[in-house]
C-alpha cells in the first residue's frame, strides 16, 4: 500500500491529483473525439454541398437532425449509465459512434445524409451527461468547476484538431478514388472506436473500484461527497425521475435549448461564414478555427479557476451571456475582415463561461445520484435547439441569399437567457435564505 499522508490536507491533494491525472484525461479524449464527429460536416460541406448537390436548407436541416436524435435518447442514457456504470456505456457510445461516424463517407442522398446524421445521434447520446455524472462521483464541489472546465478544454482542443487536419484531409482529393470530404470521415471518425476500447480497459466506474488510490484517498473522496449529498437531502426522499420535474432543472433546460441552439446554429456554418467574411481558402480558414481553438482553451480554463475560487456561477453565466452575444452582433455587422476575427475570438474566450456555468448549477441544485439525468434533460434541450437552429440558418440562407439573417438572431436566444438566469438566481437565494431561517429558527 501506499505511505499515506497524515494530514488531511494532504490527503485532500493527493487524492484530487491522481483523480485528475487518471480520469479527466480519458473523459477529455472522448469528449475531443465527440465533438469532432458531431461537427466536422461543417468543414465536409464545403465539398460535400456541392460534390452532392445539397442546398443550405438541405445542410442545415440534415446536420440538425444529429442533434434532434441524440436529444430523444439523452435522458434514456443518462439513465442507463446509472445501472450499466460509466465505464461500460462510455465505451459502448464511443464504440458505435465511431463506426457510424466514418460510415459518413458513403452519403450520396439527401435521404442517406439525414438518416446517418439521425443514427450518429442516437449513438452519441448521453455521452456529455454521462461524463458529468462521472465527473460527479469524484470531484467535490469545491474542485468541480476545475475539473469540468479541464474535462470541456479539450473541446477547444477538437478545433485545433479538426482546423488543422480538416483542410489537409480535403486536400487529398482523388486520393484512393475517394473524395476529400470522404476521406475527412474516415479519419475523423474511426478513432473514437479505439479511444472507446481504451476507456472500456482502464476508467474506474467509482473511487471504490480504482485500485491507484490509497484507502485513505477514497475515504476521503466518498466521505465529502457524502457529507454533500446530505446538504442537498437524503435520496431516500428523491426519485430519479424528480429531476424531471425540478423547476430549477427546467429553467435550466432552457437556458441550454436558447443557447446551445444559437452556438451549434453558428459552429455548423462556421466554415462557410468565415470563408465568405474573409475571403481566405478553406486550408487557412482552419488554421484560424486552429487558434480559436486556443482561445477556447484559455477561455475555459481561466472560468473554471475563477468559477471555483469565487464560487460565482450565475455572474459567469451572466458576463459570458453579455459578451458572446455582442460577438454575434460585430460578427454579422463586422466591416472588415479583423473586425470579424476579433468578434470570433470575443464569442470563443466566453463561449466557455455560458456552458460551464449551466453544467456547474445543474451539479448543484440536485442530489449526486440524479446528475445524470438532470444533465441529460439540460442536454436535451441544447440539442432540440441545436437541432432547429442550424436548419433555421440554412432556411434563410436559401430565402436570402445571405447569412446575415440568421447571424443577427443568434443573439436572440441569449438576450432570453438573462432574464431567465436573473430569476433563477432570484428563486435560489430565497430557497437558501428560507433553508437556513428553518435551520436555526432562533437566529
Amino acid at each position: 500500500m501506499d505511505n499515506q499522508p497524515d494530514d488531511e490536507a494532504a490527503i485532500e491533494r493527493s487524492a484530487m491529483r491522481k483523480a485528475a491525472w487518471r480520469i479527466l484525461p480519458l473523459l477529455g479524449l472522448g469528449y475531443l473525439m465527440s465533438y469532432i464527429d458531431r461537427v466536422n460536416v461543417s468543414f465536409a460541406a464545403t465539398q460535400m454541398n456541392a460534390d452532392l448537390g445539397f442546398s443550405a436548407t438541405v445542410y442545415g436541416f440534415g446536420s440538425g437532425l444529429f442533434f434532434l436524435s441524440y436529444a430523444l435518447f439523452e435522458i434514456p442514457s443518462g439513465m442507463a449509465v446509472i445501472r450499466v456504470g460509466p465505464r461500460r456505456w462510455i465505451a459502448r457510445i464511443m464504440i458505435s459512434w465511431g463506426i457510424i461516424a466514418a460510415a459518413m463517407m458513403f452519403v450520396r442522398t439527401p435521404t442517406q445524409f439525414y438518416a446517418m446524421r439521425f443514427l450518429l445521434g442516437i449513438a452519441e447520446a448521453g455521452y456529455f451527461p454521462c461524463a458529468l455524472y462521472c465527473v460527479s462521483h469524484w470531484f467535490p464541489a469545491a474542485y468541480r468547476g476545475r475539473a469540468t472546465s479541464a474535462f470541456y478544454c479539450f473541446g477547444g482542443v477538437s478545433g485545433i484538431v479538426m482546423g488543422l487536419l480538416s483542410g489537409w484531409l480535403l486536400s487529398l482529393d482523388g486520393l484512393g478514388g475517394l473524395r476529400g470530404w470522404q476521406w475527412l470521415f474516415l479519419v475523423e471518425g474511426l478513432p473514437a472506436t479505439f479511444v472507446g476500447l481504451i476507456i472500456l480497459r482502464w476508467l474506474p466506474d467509482a473511487p471504490a473500484t480504482a485500485r491507484w488510490l490509497s484507502e485513505a484517498e477514497r475515504h476521503w473522496i466518498e466521505k465529502t461527497l457524502a457529507r454533500e449529498a446530505e446538504q442537498i437531502g437524503p435520496l431516500s426522499e428523491h426519485a430519479i425521475l424528480d429531476a424531471l420535474r425540478n423547476r430549477h432543472v427546467v429553467h435550466l433546460a432552457i437556458i441550454s435549448g436558447l443557447t446551445i441552439g444559437s452556438y451549434m446554429s453558428f459552429q455548423l456554418f462556421l466554415p462557410l461564414l468565415l470563408a465568405a467574411g474573409t475571403g481566405l481558402p478553406i486550408t487557412q480558414v482552419g488554421y484560424i478555427v486552429s487558434i480559436a481553438g486556443l482561445v477556447l482553451i484559455v477561455g475555459m480554463i481561466g472560468s473554471g479557476w475563477h468559477s471555483d475560487r469565487q464560487g460565482q456561477r450565475f455572474t459567469h453565466l451572466l458576463t459570458g451571456c453579455v459578451l458572446v452575444s455582442l460577438g454575434f452582433l460585430l460578427m454579422a455587422l463586422a466591416p472588415s475582415s479583423v473586425v470579424l476575427l476579433l468578434a470570433y475570438f470575443l464569442i470563443c474566450i466566453f463561449w466557455p463561461s455560458v456552458t460551464l456555468s449551466t453544467q456547474l448549477i445543474c451539479t448543484e441544485v440536485v442530489p449526486r445520484r440524479m446528475i445524470g439525468v438532470a444533465a441529460g434533460l439540460v442536454n436535451t434541450f441544447g440539442q432540440l435547439g441545436a437541432f432547429v437552429g442550424p436548419w433555421l440558418m440554412g432556411i434563410g440562407k436559401d430565402a436570402t441569399g445571405s447569412y446575415f439573417l440568421g447571424q443577427m438572431l443568434l443573439p436572440v436566444g441569449f438576450v432570453f437567457t438573462i432574464a431567465i438566469a436573473l430569476n433563477l438566481r432570484r428563486e435560489l437565494r430565497a430557497k437558501a435564505r428560507a433553508a437556513a431561517a428553518s435551520a436555526h429558527p432562533f437566529g
